[in-house]
């Protein structure tokens, strides 16, 4: 990277949940900037739970009440200008300070909601419950990492290998760069015992997910960077 980083993060506990969709499906909640990016003519949504810690601006100490908290996203995969990223559709987190200060301006569509992340031996239990006047989404996810890493496929290195990611509040289109080491993938054997998410998007997220788990990855983001103007679309 040309500019050096301006926040780091420690992602633990990672669980990638993928469902095939539809283009069609995702189109209408798409910036027209923005192509969605597609694994032998397959579009994927992504669910994906997991614990933020060791939050701190460059330079900083972490910041109180946002060192760790537990954040769940909901996003697909898109390319803009030959780059593959990441859009995302929600990022709940239960830190009240750490929702407001990403999604000031509307730069990033976090949302606060309560979360519980309970651990007995191997087993995790992670129950998000985000409410919004009469409409509420629900996630609760029984987990369990089996040993050892997998030699990941080109599909897995598509779903998870994902360095930059878009946004638009507004009228103008950001990009913000990520830097971090491979991931080191596990299986995982997973319950799914409740899920209400992006329930716009009109498919079936109740059919079995792909899925993997990672244990613990340090990221660093880089400064937003503003998006020329351009009109290529899927």
């Amino acid at each position: 990277m040309n500019k050096p980083w301006i926040m780091t993060q420690a992602w633990r506990d990672v669980v990638f949940l993928h469902w095939p969709i539809s283009v069609q499906s995702l189109k209408p909640f798409i910036p027209q900037e923005l192509q969605i990016d597609l694994f032998e003519g397959q579009a994927w949504i992504g669910i994906v739970p997991f614990v933020a810690d060791w939050t701190r601006p460059r330079f900083l100490f972490p910041v109180p009440f946002t060192r760790k908290y537990y954040e769940l996203n909901v996003r697909t995969y898109v390319r803009h200008k030959g780059r593959p990223g990441v859009f995302f559709f929600s990022l709940d987190a239960n830190s009240l300070l750490a929702v407001k200060a990403a999604s000031i301006g509307g730069f990033l569509p976090y949302r606060h909601a309560q979360m519980k992340w309970i651990k007995h031996k191997d087993r995790r239990l992670f129950i998000s419950e985000y409410e919004n006047g009469d409409s509420s989404e629900n996630f609760r996810l029984g987990f369990t990492p089996t040993a050892g890493t997998l030699k990941a496929s080109n599909h897995e290195l598509w779903l998870t290998e994902r360095y930059y990611l878009w946004t638009k509040p507004k009228d103008v289109l950001w990009r913000v760069d990520i830097e971090h080491t491979p991931w080191q993938l596990q299986n995982v054997h997973i319950e799914i015992m409740e899920n209400s998410l992006a329930r716009y998007l009109t498919e079936d997220l109740s059919t079995q997910p792909l899925k993997h788990f990672s244990a613990y990855k340090r990221v660093r983001f880089f400064p937003p960077i503003a998006e020329k103007q351009q009109t290529d679309r899927f």
